[in-house]
């Protein structure tokens, strides 16, 4: 009986002891997440799709409103009018402290999904993906180039085989800073 009760007491006190123990801390965003809020706020965009698989070519516009979501993830709201007609989509950036690789995944209202994987040099960005069209794997690469605080050019190259083509080419400026 006594050895039950010292048990008992034993549990209680480390029981209490665990319950004492400050909890743990929330994570904070790195510089790899701040990084993006970049791209944080309202953006017009401008450029020109080339003809391909993908699409016919003509000239595009749109806007974005992209705000950071707890310092980790960027959402990015984006709508415009090209040759496909009128487009809506949504897409989450973020960064992954264990692939040391940002992600980019957009849902967009053509019916279509992308997820690419990204890194930064300086002030390029280039995102990697690839994606099926029938039976045949395309590489496509993203570069975005920061030109100032306000603006960026973009280009979009897919990859057949092993050389590279451009399928769009385009610039975008902040009109507003996020709230």
């Amino acid at each position: 009986m006594k050895r039950t009760f010292i048990v008992v007491v034993g549990t209680l006190v480390l029981f209490q002891l665990v319950l004492a123990q400050a909890p743990p801390r929330a994570p904070k965003p790195g510089p790899e997440h701040k990084r993006m809020a970049y791209f944080a706020g309202n953006w017009t965009v401008e450029g020109e799709m080339k003809a391909s698989p993908f699409g016919p070519g003509g000239k595009f516009t749109g806007a974005d409103h992209n705000e950071m979501l707890g310092g980790f993830f960027l959402v990015l709201h984006s709508q415009g009018k090209g040759p496909m007609g009128d487009m809506k989509s949504l897409a989450v950036m973020g960064y992954d402290r264990d692939n040391k690789a940002y992600f980019y995944n957009e849902y967009a209202s053509a019916g279509h999904m992308e997820s690419a994987k990204g890194s930064i040099t300086g002030d390029t960005w280039t995102w990697n993906s690839e994606e099926k069209m029938g039976a045949k794997i395309v590489k496509s690469r993203f570069t975005l180039k920061e030109l100032s605080p306000s603006s960026y050019s973009m280009q979009w190259e897919t990859q057949d085989g092993t050389s590279w083509s451009t399928l769009m080419e385009g610039k975008a400026t902040k009109i507003t800073k996020a709230k």
